[in-house]
């Protein structure tokens, strides 16, 4: 049913993703699909912020992340399941969105912290990812 599965994972909050790539994982082992792992770096909103950052910073801060993205996956992907990195920057819904069009995935994982009052029912990265995809997305409490 599903080829390409989409997870992503805030790497901020390693721990809490846990179940989300675990669901993500009995998927693919279900449906014999391939996981597109990733996470996104986000961008500094305004361009005249990233003028107080030194120059190798946004490359810094993604080499970081690709290589905590690889450790974190290493630990808890087991080797018969076929996956690979993407390490997007940006604005987090659109580059997932962005990607799951790239690599033509079938569905979106994705968790949602527990809401505050201004998210009421899931996070605003989720409910805008679930609003605006056009595949199916699993939310992952």
């Amino acid at each position: 049913m599903y080829k390409d599965i989409l997870v992503s994972i805030d790497l901020g909050h390693a721990d809490s993703e846990l179940r989300t790539l675990e669901t993500a994982v009995d998927y693919a082992r279900t449906f014999g699909s391939r996981l597109h792992v990733m996470t996104v770096v986000p961008d500094y909103g305004m361009s005249i912020v990233g003028g107080f950052f030194p120059k190798e910073h946004e490359k810094q801060a993604l080499d970081h992340a690709n290589k905590e993205l690889h450790e974190f996956t290493k630990k808890h992907i087991p080797a018969d399941v076929k996956h690979r990195h993407i390490v997007g920057h940006g604005s987090i819904y659109r580059e997932i969105l962005h990607y799951a069009e790239v690599v033509k995935a079938d569905l979106i994982v994705l968790s949602a912290m527990r809401p505050g009052p201004q998210d009421y029912l899931i996070g605003p990265n989720a409910a805008r990812v679930v609003r605006h995809a056009a595949i199916s997305v699993l939310v992952v409490r």
